[in-house]
């Protein structure tokens, strides 16, 4: 029997989706679960102790390390920096590290400091570890080509977990994605076919989380849970079929492709089953950009429409808007805005282009010369605490890059000022037809009436915010009751949209005094004007 450790590296606090003063009002403290760590946990040998800190939540005493035989750690990314630090740690303590995950797969060479590189989807890869392991191998790179059918994805160890850390707890159904988007490196990593689980094992899932005592939100962390929409129809009915045997224990969010919009029957399905958030990554209201990306789920398409007609199943849209790309002209910031504001999207994650590892688009710059092959988030000053869509850009940009982040700036000023994002809150509301199935227990209700109460004195209080707190509750309670829970929480983001933006708006500036990056090859990038609407 061995006993090891899995460590969770930290995400930044300024990232876009660590809304910890949000988690503090209903006395979480991060919002997702770990679920690729546990779900590698599962594939261990059931007579391993394994013992799990997720550095998000918890902090990392070095006893902990101490007691392990072997060290696993796990990450994406934004959680590179974190990694590399803690393998550190624990060979400063005498141990070895196990290292896998999305950004080791993607760059292994960045990861040479670990012992053991467990590359790929571990249903795959874990085995050939495990057995080399058992024959003594003090080091390796494990690597499965073939990617794994889903049904050998085991039940993850939720046991693992304290849910009272965590806002939502993941879920997956399936990895892939049909389309075939220049910048993005799920198809890279998972492949253009979606794998699915069985409607038996996503109910196994469900009913074990519901055993363990989680009542409450449950995220499918899938990219594109309509990839397959065959197998997402035959996954939604059964388990609207559990969920009513269950009394509705939980509630739902997912990522899916903007096409779900014309998808009636799983929307309706959806609704049903009480879903209430759906990410969909918008990425431009230019064709011609969306066009030359790869980003065909989008062409053609009523945006605003589309998403009213998610808004009618009660569903909100969180957005994906993404600046850089290289068919973007002048004033592409303000058609943002625009349509931001068209689309009532509360939440609206706005980024750089980043050239990811292992992308068409980072095969096609490097072709073209324009890639900055030694650019490291960990180097640049203005990626610290962020993540890669705030420190890219990692290119030569066809449009000045001075003009690309006085686009970001102008977003960020007139997204998340208090006034235009309170308004899009009440617009959504006045959008949305909820019917909610969730029974929260008394527990869960208590929670939620004390983190009201909290964002009444934070938000209700506050000079900037207290018109728009009051006037959207009286406006929604009378005329949309149904919809007044979903206010409340999007109205309590505020807490961290405002900050984070305010934060984002310095980090750019900071970067626009700054000297762009060596360009490859003695390339010059285009020169801004002295002048741009957007930098004042």
């Amino acid at each position: 029997m061995r006993k090891v450790l899995l460590l969770h590296p930290r995400f930044s606090p300024h990232g876009f989706w660590n809304y910890r003063e949000v988690c503090r009002l209903v006395g979480a403290k991060y919002p997702a679960s770990p679920l690729g760590l546990i779900t590698m946990a599962a594939l261990l040998p059931k007579d391993w102790d394994v013992d799990l800190v997720d550095l998000n939540a918890r902090e990392l005493e070095d006893s902990r390390i101490d007691e392990a035989d072997l060290v696993f750690i796990g990450g994406m990314l934004p959680q590179q920096e974190e990694i590399l630090r803690l393998v550190d740690r624990v060979h400063r303590r005498g141990k070895k590290a196990v290292v896998g995950g999305p950004d080791p797969t993607s760059q292994p060479e960045r990861y040479r400091s670990a012992d053991y590189l467990v590359l790929g989807e571990a249903e795959a890869s874990l085995p050939l570890f495990l057995e080399d392991l058992e024959r003594g191998a003090s080091s390796g790179v494990y690597e499965a080509k073939e990617r794994p059918d889903m049904s050998a994805s085991p039940v993850p160890r939720f046991d693992l977990l304290n849910f009272s850390d965590y806002v939502m707890v993941g879920v997956q159904f399936t990895r892939g994605c049909p389309f075939n988007c220049e910048f993005c490196d799920i198809i890279e990593l998972y492949g253009r076919v979606p794998r699915t689980k069985s409607p038996s094992q996503i109910v196994e899932e469900l009913e074990t989380l519901y055993r363990l005592g989680h009542r409450g939100h449950v995220d499918f962390v899938d990219d594109n849970f309509i990839g397959n929409r065959k197998r997402a129809k035959e996954i939604l009915r059964a388990v609207l079929e559990w969920s009513r045997r269950r009394g509705h224990p939980f509630y739902f969010s997912t990522e899916a492709s903007l096409n779900l919009a014309g998808e009636e029957e799983i929307l309706s399905l959806m609704a049903e089953l009480d879903f209430r958030y759906v990410f969909i990554g918008i990425e431009s209201p230019d064709e011609s950009i969306l066009e030359s990306a790869g980003k065909t789920a989008n062409l053609r398409r009523d945006i605003p429409e589309d998403l009213r007609k998610i808004y009618r199943r009660g569903i909100v849209v969180n957005a994906g808007f993404i600046l850089g790309f290289d068919d973007e002209t002048d004033g592409i910031g303000a058609r943002i805005v625009d349509l931001v504001r068209r689309g009532a999207i509360c939440m609206a994650m706005v980024g750089l282009l980043y050239a990811l590892p292992n992308t068409r688009l980072t095969r096609r710059l490097r072709k073209e010369n324009r890639l900055f092959e030694d650019f490291d988030v960990r180097s640049q000053s203005s990626a610290v605490d962020v993540d890669q869509t705030t420190s890219g850009i990692n290119f030569v940009t066809r449009r000045p890059r001075d003009r690309i982040i006085a686009d970001f700036l102008f977003i960020l000023d007139q997204l998340y000022s208090p006034g235009d994002y309170f308004d899009r809150c009440l617009a959504l509301a006045k959008a949305l037809r909820v019917k909610p199935k969730f029974k929260p227990p008394l527990r869960v209700l208590a929670r939620n009436l004390r983190a009201f109460l909290g964002a009444s004195v934070r938000l209700g209080l506050r000079p900037s915010t207290a018109f728009y707190w009051w006037r959207n509750l009286a406006l929604v309670l009378f005329r949309r009751p149904s919809s007044l829970e979903t206010l409340v929480n999007l109205m309590v983001m505020y807490l961290h949209f405002g900050k984070q933006a305010a934060f984002l708006k310095e980090v750019m500036r900071a970067r626009l005094r700054e000297p762009a990056p060596p360009a490859p090859g003695g390339r010059k990038e285009p020169a801004a004007p002295s002048f741009h609407p957007g930098l004042t």
